[in-house]
């Protein structure tokens, strides 16, 4: 199912340490502690589920520099493991929609750069096209989408550390709401994969 009864289903993906953080004490750019996981075979069979379905990559502009620096490379890299180079191209070839206060140009194909409240642009983008939208990995974007309670599923990846430090994606003052276990699958380094449906 890619559409719910209001348009288009909108996913999101992040990877989470026990403590709830989406990133370690030293700051966006600190994933020290999970860098061990983040290639496992549940971790790489999750990213192949999460984008199956989704034919709208919703990312932050920060986000967004970092994926398509690692992973555009990867799409033409005949010996990338399968399930890495099938989201590459996926990434790199899907629309685009980058949230930016900064850029004037989209550096990428198949961009369109926004600069708006996320839920304005989501809810857009649910009434038109077809396909999942997902946005993936950007904190930014998913907190005031969950507080819109406008995400329909929830992708996540969490890792068995305590990072005692960082940002949380799931703050105080989001809205109450109920959620139903829909996969899960746990690895051989205690990494799982969860997935959760809104319950409406």
């Amino acid at each position: 199912m890619s559409e719910t009864t209001d348009g288009r289903r909108v996913t999101a993906n992040m990877s989470l340490s026990l403590d709830g953080r989406i990133h370690g004490a030293g700051g966006p750019g600190d994933f020290g502690a999970f860098v061990p996981y983040v290639s496992t075979e549940v971790a790489r069979d999750h990213m192949r589920r999460l984008h199956k379905d989704a034919t709208t990559a919703v990312l932050g502009r920060g986000n967004a520099e970092g994926f398509m620096g690692y992973w555009g490379p990867l799409a033409a890299d005949d010996d990338a493991d399968p399930r890495d180079r099938g989201y590459a191209q996926w990434l790199t070839s899907t629309e685009k929609v980058v949230f930016s206060t900064t850029l004037t140009e989209a550096p990428w194909e198949r961009t369109r750069l926004v600069n708006a409240p996320a839920a304005e642009v989501v809810a857009e983008l649910k009434g038109t096209g077809k396909g999942e939208i997902l946005v993936n990995t950007s904190a930014s974007i998913i907190r005031p989408l969950l507080a819109a309670d406008m995400i329909d599923r929830l992708y996540l990846m969490i890792f068995p550390e305590i990072a005692g430090g960082g940002q949380r994606l799931f703050e105080d003052g989001l809205p109450a709401t109920r959620w139903t276990l829909s996969f899960q699958e746990t690895g051989k380094l205690g990494e799982m994969a969860l997935v959760y449906d809104r319950a409406r």
